[in-house]
């Protein structure tokens, strides 16, 4: 089912009834398949659908002077242009990570969707909001950590959002990032990222090999990036 993730995401962060998981399963939708590298959309395009993103991972990116700037990364069962409803002109990039697959949902019938349940117009609500407070985060690690914390607190975040829509394992995920793709998020240059990802290795806190990154001490990588989950708001 396409919309599995989404439902699972909604699930997590604030309870669905079975009306409302029923209405999203029959959400229609078009479905598309990513390259890596491939733009799903660019700065300046005017957005008629949302994107449901079924597999792989999509990053939103703006350049910067001359540097990449990745603002944020998206898991299974996010929809990272649902401010297009209201606001449908892009202000950014979004690039698959690796091949992804997203699900196409019309403008015009989220809308009426959502004016006819009140109780998903707040779970959708809800869902920008914790958008917000992750970009909030994001801005707080960027200018308050040093580059171990930084790349910790990804990873720490990382495995947490995809724990809810199971795609974590005994604290190992499937991830196609390249060591650019961390500089890039984490405002550094791919040297620092290569060293701090060296020293996290030394102090057998990860893995990462082959496109898996296994977290081997959870507890001192979260001491170490001082990550508190309370922003992304998951029910326990």
């Amino acid at each position: 089912m396409p919309h599995q993730k989404l439902i699972a995401r909604l699930q997590a962060t604030g309870g669905l009834s079975d009306e409302e998981r029923r209405s999203l399963a029959d959400i229609p939708r078009t479905i598309r398949s990513l390259a890596d590298g491939e733009y799903f959309s660019r700065e300046g395009d005017v957005a008629s659908h949302c994107a449901i993103l079924v597999s792989g991972f999509l990053c939103r990116h703006k350049i910067v002077e001359t540097r990449d700037q990745i603002l944020s990364f998206h898991v299974p069962g996010d929809m990272p242009d649902l401010n297009t409803l209201h606001l449908p002109e892009m202000d950014h990039d979004l690039i698959s990570i690796g091949r992804s697959t997203v699900a196409l949902v019309p403008h015009r019938f989220l809308s009426q969707m959502l004016d006819e349940s009140p109780r998903l117009t707040h779970a959708f609500w809800r869902e920008t909001l914790i958008d917000a407070a992750i970009y909030r985060q994001w801005v707080a690690n960027l200018g308050g950590h040093d580059a171990i914390a930084k790349i910790a607190h990804l990873i720490c975040e990382l495995l947490a959002r995809l724990e809810v829509v199971s795609l974590a394992q005994d604290n190992r995920i499937q991830l196609p990032f390249t060591q650019k793709h961390v500089a890039d998020a984490c405002g550094l240059s791919i040297v620092h990222v290569n060293r701090t990802l060296q020293e996290l290795r030394r102090r057998s806190l990860i893995v990462w090999e082959g496109g898996e990154l296994a977290v081997l001490n959870r507890k001192e990588l979260e001491r170490i990036a001082e990550f508190v989950p309370d922003y992304l708001h998951l029910k326990q």
